[in-house]
């Protein structure tokens, strides 16, 4: 092959001529595909988004005439590093993510590659069917991925790995003219009709939406310009059908099978989870020669996939879980196997070191568990083989749930502990590598007892898990993959470990593929003359090297191209504490390990990542962030090969995080707790340093600077007579960078503060304290004082009637939100320690109300993180209550008034991914507000969707669920809205008005002194 990175331009030019999708060569779009979820890091030329199978052999064919490798890209969420690649990336999740149809009848459903796995289900779900595999990424993973690494999931037990589940595959392949087996031959890749052309039988976009194909984009229209000398090979990209009786076989493959037979017959361990390798056996004469699901697990190293026809199945119409505990994972590993013949639908393990404490309590007595699903055509029969298996079992404590709901919170945790296993207890990191290897299910308790013993010599620590039904088991482990002894011990451990599985009869891989992390050593467990044939059968199918090298065949070495060894040695010079990193920026952006989770879409309890769920685009995810934050580090380390080379002044970076509501739902909803809301304002601090801001910054982000001077000059009516000219409100927005579709807020003509100081003076001089238990400090928010009094007022009257004194702090504190939101952390510092300095006399040490949970939420983490030598931030921050935490911490033995109504509304961002809201559902349950409120994020989010700009993006987090929540609503429904801006978009949008849960239980009180309000 040419030197792929000889002619990036004329590459560009080329491949730009000849897709109609889109080709990206920019900064951002290669640093966003740097990473998958493994420990690798490689940097490609550029990328395409094709809009079809045309495209896919176009892309092809110019990738392989420049000489420059080619690699499908569908969730990155390989954990092997076999979605990274140097040359072009093929992203086929933006346009070529479609359901195609699926057959009731026939049990079967076509899709293309890039359509997520979740999005199948939903359309299979109204036929009572569903696809079987279902990897713990089910909520952002796509089928073609599930495909190249034959995904298998919690369900394989009972329904399979992907290959098991393949019907036919299509799939742009190289071959020389004339090549391919008689019984295939390439499909035609232009017309309507034609099979994966994605031209016609396509029943509407079930991913996120894509722009529609350019004018002039025809396949006719496309040309491939003239390009440097070919390689020597002939080979030409066709378009093949693969299914079984060697359908769509490379002419020369089957002769090279036919000579190996007897290799074949004896040279692959017998285990439901062997992934590692070719699936070679699949061809076999007794498995009936099956092409397609010889594909399977290949990785992109043979073809590339543009559309699958995938058997669906019937699941139970019941299910339960029975949860069995046990001493240890081994004591958990040898019970497995005796439960099998129960035919359970899954058998997983999990030690408790991954469970989080606040989860713990629902699990049954045990240091380890089994999650064993079964199923039913009644709720009891799917019951009854629960309390059987409980019975097999005997387990040191268990527990049968069969409510749905009970059941969702339980899977959650073990979903979510591929993210959770790459912190260890203590907080130091993980890493996967040796995440998934298999053994048979009878040997799994000795393997894991002789893995902990192998750890214990490397001075190394790691957590199994996974699916012991299948002896397949997962394990993150503390590797050093930084300094040069680290990487050694992970070299030398590997290979021990690789020796161990062999031993015991098992696979490198049981589920996520060989990849760059154990294809090199797959010469351990297959010998050399396999391994040795696996290179054939690669020469056959892509004789020029084009697909996915240095991938499963002819590897790079397991040690090269780790993705930490870019960034920087000693720490970067940042703002906040971290103290959750050891005061290290590169250890805070090493915790986004590529999971993805911030990609899910679709309903759900989560709140991470609104703008991504708006926009569909990697670059407004939270990994997509991360990964722009990790180049950037990378350049300012001098890494050769660094993507983002100007460090804090990228403007790469700044439009990435310009769409990051700064909600915090990655904090609480992402793994392993990355908070780019943080990061966002630590970027923003130093990519303004010393510049000139945007117009927002000045305007919303010195808010309470402005409104302050307001209510000083008492010109609040002033300003609101004002506001409704409308050429000056024009103005006024234009001046201070506000989206001109904005209504801009009426300010009170009374103040919270002032309305209290008048109040205090016509009641007398108050209340003697007698103890802290008797008084709270309720905090003068900037939006409660001068946006939303009547909050504050209400609030006053819900903390007396439960026998509460309540306090003013001294004029002038603030809790710093909005100058920490827009990276003023100078400005923000300097607020806080002054509001430190205020309360310190008298008032530290007594619990805070904060009725706006963002204020709330900055006062709890930001404070100490941005003033962490002061023990005063962290006493200030461990006062913190909410206005239900306060009614029930304070007093216990208060009850609300009950108002027997339905509620909808949505948790505040923040409550949810900082505070809680334990306290706040326990008094919604007292006062009878019944119904669940919806998740996600409001879209306005402070200053965010008051930004010129960000308008559309604010209203398409709007309707992601609150909208819609609403509109829904039983008409006596009370609509609760905590935060300002929650209830500022209701207003602007529906024409709705939120209400604070201060202002619905005030209103529920018995009447009052109209002096006293």
């Amino acid at each position: 092959m040419t030197d792929q990175r000889a002619e990036p331009d004329g590459l560009r030019t080329a491949l730009r001529a000849a897709v109609a999708g889109e080709v990206d060569f920019g900064a951002t779009a290669r640093a966003l595909t740097t990473m998958d979820a493994s420990n690798y890091r490689r940097v490609p030329l550029g990328v395409v988004a094709p809009r079809d199978a045309d495209d896919v052999l176009a892309a092809v064919a110019v990738c392989r005439e420049y000489g420059v490798p080619v690699v499908a890209r569908g969730g990155g969420t390989s954990i092997a590093g076999q979605a990274t690649g140097v040359g072009v990336v093929l992203d086929f999740t933006r346009h070529m993510n479609r359901l195609v149809s699926i057959d009731p009848a026939a049990r079967t459903a076509t899709v293309q590659p890039g359509l997520v796995l979740d999005r199948l289900q939903e359309a299979a779900a109204p036929h009572g069917l569903r696809f079987g595999p279902d990897p713990s990424t089910h909520g952002r993973c796509t089928i073609g991925g599930m495909v190249g690494n034959n995904s298998c999931g919690a369900h394989s037990v009972a329904w399979g790995t992907t290959a098991d589940n393949v019907r036919h595959l299509s799939a742009v392949v190289l071959q020389p003219p004339a090549a391919a087996a008689p019984t295939s031959g390439p499909l035609p890749a232009t017309g309507p009709g034609t099979e994966g052309s994605g031209r016609s039988g396509v029943v509407g976009p079930v991913g996120p939406p894509g722009p529609g194909p350019a004018a002039g984009s025809s396949p006719a229209s496309r040309t491939t310009p003239a390009s440097p000398a070919s390689p020597a090979s002939s080979a030409s990209p066709v378009l093949v059908r693969l299914g079984p009786g060697w359908t769509g076989a490379p002419a020369a493959l089957r002769p090279l099978i036919e000579s190996r037979l007897a290799l074949l017959r004896t040279g692959y361990p017998d285990l439901p989870r062997r992934i590692s390798g070719y699936a070679l056996d699949a061809l076999l004469p007794e498995n009936g020669a099956d092409v397609a699901r010889a594909f399977c697990g290949s990785e992109g190293t043979l073809g590339l996939l543009t559309e699958a026809t995938v058997a669906l199945v019937a699941p139970p119409h019941a299910r339960a879980l029975a949860v069995l505990g046990y001493a240890d994972e081994s004591a958990a590993a040898d019970a497995a196997p005796a439960l099998l013949p129960h035919g359970p639908l899954t058998v997983e393990g999990m030690a408790a070191d991954l469970v989080p404490p606040r989860a713990r309590g629902g699990l049954p007595k045990g240091a380890a568990w089994l999650f064993v699903e079964t199923g039913g055509d009644t709720p009891a029969e799917a019951r009854a083989r629960a309390e059987a298996v409980v019975r097999t079992a005997d387990p040191v404590g268990a527990l049968v749930v069969t409510d749905p709901a009970g059941q969702r919170a339980l899977w959650r945790i073990r979903e979510d502990a591929a993210g959770t296993a790459t912190r260890m207890p203590d907080g130091s990191e993980a890493w996967p590598g040796w995440e998934d290897c298999a053994v048979p299910p009878a040997r799994l308790g000795a393997y894991l007892r002789d893995f902990r013993a192998l750890l214990a010599a490397h001075g190394l620590r790691g957590t199994p898990y996974g699916h012991f039904g299948e002896g397949c088991v997962h394990v993150r482990v503390d590797f050093d993959l930084i300094t040069a002894p680290g990487v050694a011990r992970f070299r030398t451990f590997s290979e021990e470990l690789a020796d161990l599985v062999v031993t015991h009869g098992g696979s490198l891989s049981g589920e996520h593929g060989d990849g760059m992390a154990r294809a090199e050593l797959l010469p351990r467990m297959y010998g050399t003359e396999l391994v040795g044939l696996f290179e054939q059968v690669k020469a056959v199918w892509d004789p020029d090297g084009v697909l996915n090298p240095g991938v499963l065949v002819r590897p790079a070495p397991l040690d090269a191209q780790l993705r930490f060894a870019v960034l920087p040695r000693e720490p970067v010079p940042v703002e906040f504490g971290y103290p959750q990193d050891g005061g290290d920026f590169s250890a805070a952006v090493r915790r986004c390990v590529g999971v993805a989770k911030c990609r899910t879409a679709g309903p759900g309890p989560d709140v991470m990542c609104p703008s991504f769920r708006a926009t569909g685009e990697e670059e407004h995810s939270t990994r997509g962030r991360a990964r722009l934050l990790h180049e950037m580090l990378a350049g300012q380390a001098g890494a050769p090969d660094a993507v983002v080379t100007d460090g804090w002044r990228s403007t790469e970076v700044r439009d990435a995080l310009d769409l990051c509501l700064s909600c915090k739902g990655c904090r609480s909803d992402c793994p392993v707790g990355v908070d780019m809301a943080t990061y966002k304002a630590e970027f923003l601090h130093h990519h303004y340093a010393g510049r000139v801001r945007p117009a927002a910054h000045y305007a919303m982000g010195r808010l309470p600077r402005w409104l302050d001077l307001v209510a000083a000059t008492r010109t609040a009516p002033l300003m609101n007579a004002l506001a409704r000219v409308r050429p000056l409100a024009a103005l006024a927005k234009r001046l201070g960078g506000i989206a001109p579709e904005r209504e801009l807020p009426r300010l009170a003509a009374e103040p919270f503060t002032r309305w209290m100081a008048r109040r205090t003076r016509e009641q007398g001089s108050g209340t003697r304290i007698l103890s802290t238990s008797q008084a709270t400090v309720l905090w003068p928010d900037t939006f409660t004082d001068h946006l939303a009094p009547q909050v504050g007022r209400a609030a006053v009257r819900v903390l007396e009637d439960a026998g509460q004194t309540v306090l003013l702090p001294p004029s002038g504190v603030c809790c710093g939100l909005t100058y920490v939101s827009t990276g003023q952390l100078g400005l923000a510092r300097a607020v806080m320690t002054r509001t430190l300095d205020l309360l310190a006399p008298t008032m530290l040490g007594i619990p805070v109300t904060v009725l706006e949970p963002s204020c709330a939420a900055t006062l709890r983490t930001d404070l100490a993180e941005l003033l962490p030598d002061d023990p005063r931030a962290a006493e200030l921050a461990a006062s913190v209550r909410t206005f239900a935490e306060t009614l029930e911490d304070q007093v216990p033995g208060w009850r609300p008034p009950v108002l027997d109504r339905p509620v909808v509304g949505q948790t505040h961002c923040h409550q949810h991914a900082v505070l809680g809201d334990t306290a706040d559902r326990r008094i919604r349950e007292a006062a009878g507000l019944t119904g669940e409120l919806s998740s996600g994020c409001c879209g306005l989010a402070g200053n965010f969707g008051f930004e010129r700009g960000h308008y559309d993006v604010s209203v398409r987090c709007a309707e992601d669920q609150l909208l819609p929540a609403v509109r829904d609503a039983d008409p006596d429904a009370v609509v609760l809205a905590d935060g300002f801006s929650c209830r500022t978009q209701l207003a602007q949008l529906a024409g709705v008005r939120g209400r604070h849960l201060a202002e619905i239980l005030a209103d529920a009180l018995p009447e009052q002194d109209t002096d006293r309000d």
